[in-house]
């Protein structure tokens, strides 16, 4: 996740060289989101949600303004990097497979997990395997 301050451009112009950094330091599919953060100070905007939009799709990036003091898209961007990551890690699954010649769904089997979503109900802690 880059994340800039919407309110204050010298945190968007730093962008670029944060971006570099990564893609030269991490691996190849690394899922990486570009983050206007503080969409709660709109009257102090100094960096335009045009310029970022277009930054983001330049370097095939996703993107989203969030406010962390009101919790405004913050489950957003998380939930975007995870199905992302699961998609790319499924793509690997598949290509794997079809690399070793068996088409077995079976060595695709796993878990299922599920991220908890506004619509889904936590279990509570005592409803969980074990009491104390």
């Amino acid at each position: 996740m880059l994340v800039y301050d919407i309110s204050k451009r010298q945190t968007f112009d730093h962008i670029p060289r944060w971006l570099e950094e990564l893609r030269g330091h991490a691996d190849k599919n690394i899922v990486i989101i570009l983050i206007g953060n503080k969409s709660d100070l709109e009257n102090q905007r100094a960096v335009s949600t045009e310029d970022a939009k277009e930054f983001a799709q330049k370097e095939g990036l996703f993107f989203l303004e969030t406010s962390a003091l009101e919790a405004t898209n913050v489950e957003a961007a998380f939930l975007t990097v995870l199905n992302e990551i699961f998609n790319i890690v499924n793509k690997k699954n598949l290509v794997a497979a079809e690399n070793q010649g068996n088409d077995n769904p079976a060595t695709l089997a796993g878990k299922k997990i599920v991220v908890p979503g506004p619509a889904q109900d936590i279990p509570a802690k005592n409803n969980m395997c074990c009491r104390s």
